[in-house]
């Protein structure tokens, strides 16, 4: 099965709907994709101090962040190395020793085994060989992203740039800590919340408050850098905002744009450097939990922020939705056929050029 059929004529097709409705498409993803990505975490103010933990799912596979002696964040496999129990449960703090509540296994916060209840008395018994077993893991702007592979490249290579473009956008990212998240469940498989996102051929026409008071749609953009999409834009009507933007604060004060990184995070700026985050964590092949997280400096209450949250909340995504939800039940229809992209040489905004990259990281993914 082609995931991209190209026509006699050159014109690219979307791709087969079982992409988007096959239960084995969504296991082989989460079995291969999912498991050689890099993933979103969680974010580093989660786990201030020695000690202190949160645990979190990708793939199916339980993991969990500690912040060790040394003040460095590692994430292992939830996993005890005796008898596989889980060892830690939801977030709080290890003090000195992650220990197994079955056996009272204990090891370090480096994950180095320390003791275990008369292991001593076992005839050729080694510790030092007992460690708990490790993920990969890298910071990003304060953003901890894991991934499974221990071969994959690093995060940079993946999305080149973009660390720096975020410090450039967001001057006082390093402080910022997540305010709230709103949880948006879709009934649709992740790909097409992502693609979704991905283009904004419908913003015109679905999202009057995005195309009429912050970008400029003749303008908008979508490209490629390495595995992110970069979303670019003029802005206008910045002194109509429903917020005040001081455009002299920094070079980037009155901008707005977006990095999608492949395949289930994206960082998205306002004017005026406000910090929004997507993630996409797929929960069956028809199902994605969408986070919308809101940021602010040490994570203290903002009623503006609070506002722009519910106002997006009410406007872009519940628009999305609607839009989502109808294509994943379209998917399922038998007289649909896989249709012609509308790619534009020059891109611009009714163009799915970036449509045709996304959905080439897809085959991709299904391939790994």
């Amino acid at each position: 099965m082609g995931l991209i059929e190209t026509c006699d004529d050159g014109v690219v097709r979307t791709l087969d709907p079982a992409y988007y409705t096959s239960d084995a498409i969504y296991q082989q993803e989460c079995a291969g994709l999912f498991m050689r990505t890099w993933q979103y975490a969680g974010h580093a103010s989660q786990a201030p101090n020695p000690g202190d933990y949160f645990t979190f799912e990708i793939a199916g596979q339980q993991l969990f962040c500690i912040r060790d002696d040394q003040g460095q964040l590692n994430t292992f496999y939830n996993v005890c190395q005796h008898r596989a129990h889980e060892l830690v449960q939801g977030s709080g703090n290890c003090r000195k020793l992650i220990v197994c509540p079955y056996h009272a296994w204990s090891y370090h916060l480096d994950g180095q085994f320390f003791k275990g209840p008369n292991t001593d008395s076992v005839p050729g018994f080694s510790g030092e060989a007992i460690s708990l077993s490790k993920v990969r893991t890298e910071a990003f702007c304060g953003f901890l992203f894991v991934n499974l592979d221990d071969a994959a490249a690093p995060i940079e290579t993946w999305y080149p740039d973009v660390e720096q473009e975020l410090y450039a956008y967001v001057p006082d990212i390093d402080a910022l800590e997540p305010l709230e998240s709103i949880q948006v469940p879709e009934k649709c498989n992740w790909k097409v919340s992502v693609e979704n996102y991905s283009e904004c051929y419908h913003c015109r026409i679905n999202h009057k408050t995005f195309a009429t008071g912050v970008i400029k749609p003749e303008t908008y953009d979508i490209q490629s850098q390495g595995h992110c999409l970069r979303h670019t834009t003029e802005c206008q009507n910045l002194d109509q905002m429903s917020y005040p933007i001081d455009l002299d604060a920094n070079a980037h004060a009155g901008d707005y744009s977006s990095w999608f990184l492949w395949p289930t995070f994206s960082f998205q700026v306002y004017p005026g450097n406000v910090l929004n985050t997507y993630h996409w964590q797929p929960t069956s092949v028809d199902e994605v939990m969408v986070s919308r997280g809101w940021y602010t400096i040490d994570g203290k209450p903002s009623d503006l922020i609070h506002d722009l949250a519910v106002q997006d909340r009410e406007t872009t995504v519940e628009e999305d939705i609607h839009l989502v939800e109808s294509q994943q039940r379209g998917f399922r229809n038998q007289g649909y056929r896989p249709g012609p992209l509308v790619i534009d040489p020059a891109g611009g905004v009714n163009s799915e050029h970036s449509i045709q990259v996304l959905q080439q990281w897809m085959r991709e993914g299904c391939e790994l």
